[in-house]
């Protein structure tokens, strides 16, 4: 695995875009994460997995491990966990007028409106088989002409409960052209915007980069180590999980069965300096196209960040310092909420737009995650000791050095960039 080429300072290659693209285009809302998982995922860790690896599978949901020493409990064992599932929304009710009325989730309303879906319908007459209709939009308020004046100056915003879906439904018996459909309440709709490079270089954008990003990357953290020929005395569980967007109960039970003992989750980022309205919050200047990101605070471990941190400097990738205060707000809590004893942290990418029909990235973050993350499971396989290493090793700031004052003299490599 060569990095002469340092890959995260490169252009993503043409294959490796179409694999993360297949990966976030996978309809996997809440509840239904089995098209990205098994549908894409599952045969892609097949099509590289040493002999010797397994898949593990599990009843309640559709997420899967791909663990690269299965029953060697003796071994130092580190999970790295994307999560497959989508915020969606669902059918409410149906009107007599032919309107879906349905729930946003977790999007803004005033984000939805206009945009094109999919509506995924579970036959009625054939439980488990579902059917795909294309060609709706969300809408609220149809044509400005019906709207109030606050609604039209913006002053006034657009409440959930006034979306709906619109399939164009017209004549006789509108509400029954609908249920002859087959549409119940409960049914799924995505965002219907696949993925696609954006204008300026190295960045991508459309729906739901949250978080089938943390998925692409874990997936190309396996097959790297893989290809350089596996890890000796860790033991690596690359998950792919679940219900992430409710309350991360998919990851609390990857981490609950299988016990590990380093638990890293990889999920979407914020760009804070490009986020509008939030400049006198101060915070941190997290940036698209300024590295990887790394959790502080929280539960996130000093020393598994110490051995993160190190290992990207040591290899040249950049790195931004993301401050999560009591919860990072990822499936990084996963082992803390499995009242597991592991150390962990999140690691993630600053991405625009989250939760919107734009979600925009930068292939080069993505790139940077992945082979800090490589490297640096690497070099854990490299402790003399990884149990004892974080048994014995905590910071203790009583031991901490006085500092004196260093002056205002910039370090002559700043001093050479400015």
């Amino acid at each position: 695995m060569s990095e002469a080429n340092q890959p995260w300072t490169q252009p993503m290659p043409e294959s490796q875009f179409e694999l993360m693209r297949r990966i976030l285009d996978a309809p996997s809302p809440v509840g239904l994460e089995g098209a990205m998982t098994y549908g894409v995922l599952k045969p892609h860790f097949e099509s590289f997995a040493p002999e010797g690896w397994q898949l593990h599978q599990f009843k309640g949901h559709a997420g899967v491990v791909l663990d690269s020493h299965p029953g060697r409990d003796d071994l130092f064992k580190v999970m790295i966990i994307g999560h497959a599932d989508k915020i969606r929304m669902q059918v409410r009710s149906i009107g007599d007028d032919g309107k879906i009325w349905i729930n946003t989730d977790s999007f803004l309303p005033t984000v939805l409106i206009g945009h094109e879906v999919k509506l995924f319908s579970e036959d009625p007459a054939s439980p488990g088989r579902y059917r795909i209709i294309r060609g709706g939009t969300v809408e609220a308020l149809g044509a400005i002409h019906f709207s109030d004046p606050g609604q039209r100056d913006g002053s006034k915003g657009i409440k959930k409960e006034q979306i709906y879906l619109d399939l164009q439904i017209h004549g006789e018996n509108k509400k029954q052209q609908v249920e002859n459909l087959g549409v119940r309440p409960g049914d799924t709709i995505l965002l219907d915007r696949p993925i696609r490079p954006g204008f300026s270089p190295n960045t991508f954008y459309g729906a739901y980069l949250d978080n089938g990003l943390g998925c692409f990357v874990t997936a190309e953290v396996a097959r790297l180590i893989a290809e350089a020929g596996g890890t000796r005395q860790v033991r690596l569980l690359f998950a792919i999980a679940s219900y992430e967007e409710i309350g991360r109960f998919g990851s609390r039970v990857l981490a609950g069965e299988l016990e590990p003992d380093v638990l890293i989750g990889v999920d979407v980022n914020h760009d804070y300096v490009a986020a509008p309205g939030i400049g006198d919050r101060r915070m941190q200047p997290l940036e698209m196209g300024k590295g990887c990101t790394l959790s502080v605070g929280s539960i996130a471990s000093e020393q598994l960040n110490r051995i993160i941190e190190s290992t990207a400097r040591e290899h040249g990738i950049p790195l931004q310092r993301d401050i999560v205060g009591v919860d990072t707000g990822t499936d990084g809590m996963a082992g803390v909420l499995a009242a597991v004893d592991c150390a962990a942290t999140s690691m993630g990418f600053p991405i625009r737009n989250m939760h919107t029909i734009s979600e925009t990235g930068n292939t080069q973050d993505v790139l940077a995650a992945i082979h800090a993350l490589t490297r640096s499971l690497q070099a854990l396989d490299a402790l003399p000791d990884p149990h004892r290493e974080f048994l014995d090793n905590h910071p203790r700031l009583d031991t901490a050095s006085p500092l004196a004052h260093q002056g205002g003299a910039k370090p002559q490599a700043e001093a050479d960039d400015a």
